[in-house]
């Protein structure tokens, strides 16, 4: 089965919501816009183009970490599956758009991130990261003072 992978650039533009379902697994949901900007050469100025809106949910392990590290207004990286859900409204027909992410952080050209203690350590070594390059806390990565328990913390940088 084919099925259509996307990656978005945006911003959470609402609450990041918790949840748990009946059997105990986690789930998370957003909303993240994006707004496409384009240079205009005539007059050498950026101008705001067309702008989308996406349902974001995240499963289990990526909602723990989403929930513990983003909120509204911090400006993300979502790669995910795709899909359209067509519904009725007082008579008119209309389509939401849905991802279900595989990945979601981030999106450093627009904040700074820090790895916190939530990087989880393999089994075999409580010492080595589960991830090839990070490190866990207490073996050289900054961690966040006490001011934020956000596990990476996005930061939207001065415009």
């Amino acid at each position: 089965m084919n099925e259509t992978q996307v990656t978005v650039v945006g911003t959470i533009v609402g609450e990041v919501r918790h949840r748990q379902v009946q059997d105990g697994v986690e789930v998370v949901n957003f909303r993240v816009g994006s707004t496409e900007r384009r240079l205009d050469r005539a007059t050498g100025e950026w101008t705001d183009g067309g702008r989308l809106f996406l349902n974001v949910t995240c499963w289990r392990r990526l909602a723990s970490g989403v929930v513990a590290s983003l909120t509204k207004g911090d400006p993300v990286v979502v790669t995910g599956r795709l899909n359209t859900r067509s519904y009725e409204v007082d008579g008119q027909r209309r389509q939401s758009y849905d991802v279900e992410a595989f990945a979601v952080g981030p999106d450093l050209s627009r904040c700074t991130a820090r790895l916190g203690p939530g990087a989880r350590a393999t089994d075999a070594d409580p010492g080595k990261s589960a991830h090839p390059g990070m490190t866990d806390a207490g073996s050289g990565v900054d961690t966040m003072d006490g001011a934020s328990a956000r596990g990476i913390a996005a930061v939207a940088a001065a415009a």
